[in-house]
């Protein structure tokens, strides 16, 4: 059995299922395009072989060092006479298309606890309080959790991330946490991309969902010409192509929500 390892592939696979060459496929290119695409988009939508962990980097320019440090605009908002003016941050990074969340944002600048007004020194200047009256297995543990802290208050940066704009917003001083030259740390997760990794096409979800969807399409159609008789006296039934098409696109997309789909990441751990 041939197994598709690209677009082309997978449309030729997809059509001989339904009968191709034997039957004519009356399904226009563009509507098979559609329905591989939209087969696709599913699959890295919902499936969690469809996307990967990664983390990336950025080195901060002088222009982000810029565009943070003026990172305010103002906007006034008008109802009938009223008016109200509002600010929001223009401090934001521009990510690539295929990343679907952002997780987290780690920053490399360290600027130390020298400062006795920093939170971390005062955590640590109440860290041992009374030093005859603490067991050391006790003080490892706390300097763990302290470790974790200081990790998180130096570099751990609350972030706020949209696909459809692909800004990413970090919320960090801008005079003291942007640095040029300096990097920045992502934990994000992107789409795989099919032409890169061509074993997506042969998934067997994907092709049966894509045979399913051109079914569909071709039954819908057939209906519009309620009994066209083929060469031979054959008459194709449309409203029956379309109906089963629609009962396995149903099946598909159960099996997919239910097996393959990524849990919400709160209900993780």
């Amino acid at each position: 059995m041939a197994q598709p390892n690209s677009k082309v592939t997978l449309i030729d696979y997809c059509k001989r299922r339904l009968g191709s060459p034997v039957l004519e496929i009356n399904v226009d290119s563009t509507q098979i395009d559609d329905a591989i695409d939209y087969t696709l988009e599913k699959f890295r939508t919902f499936n969690y072989d469809g996307i990967e962990k990664m983390y990336m980097k950025h080195k901060w320019t002088a222009a982000d060092v810029t565009r943070f440090k003026a990172d305010e605009t103002t906007e006034t908002a008008t109802k009938g006479s009223d008016t109200t003016d509002w600010t929001y941050q223009k401090n934001f990074l521009v990510v690539p298309d295929d990343v679907v969340s952002v997780s987290q944002v780690w920053s490399t600048t360290d600027k130390g606890t020298g400062n006795i007004f920093d939170i971390r020194y005062q955590i640590r200047l109440n860290d041992l309080y009374d030093f005859t009256s603490t067991q050391f297995y006790h003080y490892f543990i706390i300097q763990q959790h302290l470790a974790n802290i200081d990790f998180m208050l130096e570099h751990f940066k609350p972030t706020r991330f949209s696909q459809v704009t692909n800004r990413l917003y970090i919320d960090l001083s801008a005079t003291e946490d942007v640095i040029e030259n300096e990097w920045s740390i992502i934990e994000c997760y992107r789409y795989l991309d099919p032409t890169e990794h061509t074993r997506i096409y042969n998934n067997m979800w994907i092709k049966d969902y894509a045979t399913a969807l051109i079914k569909k399409y071709w039954g819908q159609n057939l209906t519009k010409f309620n009994g066209v008789q083929l060469p031979g006296g054959v008459t194709l039934n449309g409203e029956k192509i379309y109906t089963d098409a629609v009962t396995e696109l149903e099946r598909l997309e159960d099996e997919l929500r239910d097996t393959y789909e990524m849990p919400p990441l709160d209900a993780v751990g």
